[in-house]
């Protein structure tokens, strides 16, 4: 942080400016950490299971994922927006989205075994995915990590992220060096939420304390259902077309196709975090700006949009250089199918970039009542590619399928939604002549 600190003196960087250097920073840093160690460990893993269990490994985390969007219920964004407001009532705010997240945590978990008995899923696969649905319940202290980004203090976020990489890489690599079966990094990786979830308990203590005792409020609890559920269809449509694809390549193919398809998602998410960090930053720093002055909040809107755009575009051409290396080099010559689609697979994070930033718009000025539109709209165009080009095109398809889900979503489908075509102009715009913006960061004041 002290090399930061003195980039942002050197660059003259002063009041929000620094202090979203130093958050992105911080936030950087943990994604950083947690990706490089998640691709050492994971390279480790997928060379010790080989394509067959590494697929299913994948597949399992794939299948929860796509329920998870029921136990989180849209509330992400809608808790960051609430308690960024400057009069915001954060013990209510906590306590009532907490309830909530709990409450959905153990419906969710239901719903999975109910569906696993539906579709006959063999007794493997089926243990595999109730271990892994544990992983809702802990999911619901992220209204901490919630609440430490909408007062833009990621530093509390990282520390707990960071001591939960380490302590979950350490007991995989334990496990791989004692042979141990594919259940038990199921297991492992279950347990790396634990962690997480209690990091970030121990940190609000630390910071905050008895301080801000949570309450639930009922009245409160019926209005951030009703915010967040547009966003809910919207979420299930987005998680949908991000991880349908692993699920119908089990269906339609075999497990090694899926370890194939995920080396190469692996590899993507390196990219994909930089926009994600960088829009979820600065969101609570646009919302303040936006009720303190619209025109700047406007002219800020199109420099963050550029900035991130670009960024996405320069990660993306790098990543398809050096594609074949990346998988050759890292994962083996079992894994050589997973370069082609990693070389389409690439421009998603540029994708992202518009996708991302896009939605925080959307969040911040509370426009979010055609949101499910356009996503929705996407998931069936993922849905529909993947089946018609799996067959033919094998995981090709499947890579195809999610670019365009994701050129649709995050792009396209704003120029046909009246109330988010200015959206579309602001993309185009960064599109054509945001590289300006990009290699001058100093116009950011």
């Amino acid at each position: 942080m002290r090399i930061i600190s003195f980039i942002t003196k050197k660059l003259k960087f002063t009041g929000n400016k620094e202090k979203v250097a130093i958050n992105v920073s911080w936030a950087v840093l943990g994604k950083v950490v947690n990706i490089l160690s998640s691709l050492f460990i994971g390279i480790l893993v997928a060379r010790y299971l080989g394509p067959e269990d590494f697929g299913l490994m994948s597949y399992v985390m794939s299948y929860v994922a796509i329920f998870q969007v029921l136990a989180t219920f849209g509330l992400e964004n809608i808790e960051i927006r609430e308690l960024a407001k400057e009069d915001s009532d954060v013990p209510k705010i906590m306590g009532t989205s907490f309830i909530i997240r709990m409450i959905l945590a153990f419906t969710t978990i239901i719903a999975i075994f109910v569906t696993l008995i539906i579709f006959k899923t063999d007794q493997q696969t089926k243990t595999l995915v109730l271990i892994f649905s544990t992983t809702l319940i802990f999911s619901t202290t992220k209204i901490i990590r919630n609440y430490f980004t909408s007062i833009v203090q990621n530093e509390y976020v990282v520390k707990t992220e960071i001591s939960r990489t380490i302590i979950g890489a350490t007991i995989k690599i334990l496990l791989l060096s004692i042979n141990a079966p594919l259940i038990y990094f199921i297991m492992a990786s279950s347990f790396d939420l634990f962690l997480v979830a209690t990091g970030f308990i121990i940190s609000f203590n630390k910071k905050i304390g008895l301080k801000l005792p949570w309450k639930f409020d009922k009245w409160y609890a019926i209005y951030l259902i009703k915010q967040s559920f547009p966003l809910l269809l919207s979420a299930s449509a987005v998680v949908i077309y991000q991880k349908i694809d692993q699920v119908m390549i089990k269906q339609m193919m075999d497990n090694v196709s899926v370890g194939q398809y995920s080396v190469a998602s692996r590899i993507i998410e390196i990219g994909i975090f930089i926009p994600v960090i960088v829009s979820q930053t600065i969101a609570p720093l646009l919302v303040k700006k936006l009720h303190k002055c619209k025109d700047a909040y406007i002219k800020k809107r199109q420099q963050y949009m550029s900035i991130i755009v670009w960024g996405g575009i320069l990660i993306s051409l790098i990543i398809f250089i050096l594609s074949k290396p990346a998988v050759t080099i890292l994962f083996g010559s079992q894994y050589l199918d997973a370069i082609p689609v990693l070389k389409i697979l690439s421009w998603k994070v540029a994708l992202m970039g518009l996708f991302n930033f896009s939605a925080q718009i959307i969040i911040i000025e509370g426009i979010h009542k055609f949101v499910a539109v356009r996503n929705i709209f996407a998931c069936f165009t993922s849905v529909l590619l993947n089946y018609f080009l799996i067959p033919h095109y094998g995981i090709i398809g499947s890579s195809i399928a999610s670019i365009s889900a994701f050129f649709i979503s995050g792009y396209l489908a704003h120029l046909f939604i009246p109330g988010y075509r200015f959206i579309f102009y602001i993309q185009t715009k960064s599109l054509a002549v945001g590289w300006k913006q990009f290699f001058n960061i100093k116009s950011l004041k």
